[in-house]
């Protein structure tokens, strides 16, 4: 006997889409332990080691949103189905991304990469000497020889490669960021709203926050 239940509360909605930008947000928290010879990429590690697990979480929780009888056909129920696909599939677009600069970062310096075990495969022979111009100061510079030593690179290269790093974490957080960020506009929209209504319009929440958003990107970039 098949049991039929009511259609997802406004309140179940937006707990629904509330959930998934808590679990996006944990992509800015999360560490991963990095040996010296790989702190130049430190600052992408967490969120790489973090990335399956939370595209994972999000894309079952998407998959028993659809599944689930009846189905979400209400207004408010599209609306946050559309969001939360959105949101699910910039964050794996943001993570593919992230993974080819970090696979990118690897084969400039030369070692193999494994996307279950980030970092953790020895250093390579690498000349570790190399004089670079910069405005470092005498601390940061020593600072800097130490780290490039540990990792066996030169002083230049080491600086560059973190410097990949260090941008491919910025945009894996921006990226996060807005998504989150998104989710929860959205999920107020669903609470507070009048999504009774047909959501498809000209009004400036016609259309869920994050697919605005896409929108305003893809007109952006022609």
């Amino acid at each position: 006997m098949t049991t039929h239940r009511a259609p997802l509360t406004r309140t179940e909605l937006a707990d629904l889409l509330t959930a998934g930008a808590q679990s996006v947000s944990e992509v800015l928290t999360a560490e991963y332990p990095t040996a010296p010879s790989r702190s130049y990429l430190h600052p992408v590690l967490g969120a790489l080691a973090a990335g399956p697990r939370v595209v994972g979480e999000l894309n079952n929780r998407l998959e028993g949103f659809v599944a689930a009888e009846p189905r979400q056909a209400t207004p408010a129920g599209l609306f946050a189905l559309t969001s939360y696909a959105s949101a699910l599939g910039w964050l794996t677009e943001s993570f593919a991304e992230l993974t080819s600069s970090v696979e990118e970062i690897c084969s400039r310096v030369g070692i193999p990469t494994d996307p279950h075990h980030p970092a953790v495969a020895p250093p390579e022979d690498v000349e570790a000497d190399g004089e670079f111009d910069s405005t470092f100061s005498l601390l940061e510079l020593e600072e800097i020889r130490t780290a490039a030593e540990a990792a066996g690179l030169a002083p230049n290269d080491y600086v560059e490669v973190l410097s990949e790093s260090l941008l491919a974490a910025s945009r894996i957080t921006d990226a996060c960021m807005e998504i989150s960020s998104g989710l929860l506009e959205d999920a107020a929209y669903v609470l507070d709203e009048a999504t009774d209504h047909v959501w498809i319009g000209d009004g400036p929440g016609s259309l869920p926050t994050l697919v605005r958003s896409l929108l305003a990107r893809m007109e952006a970039a022609t």
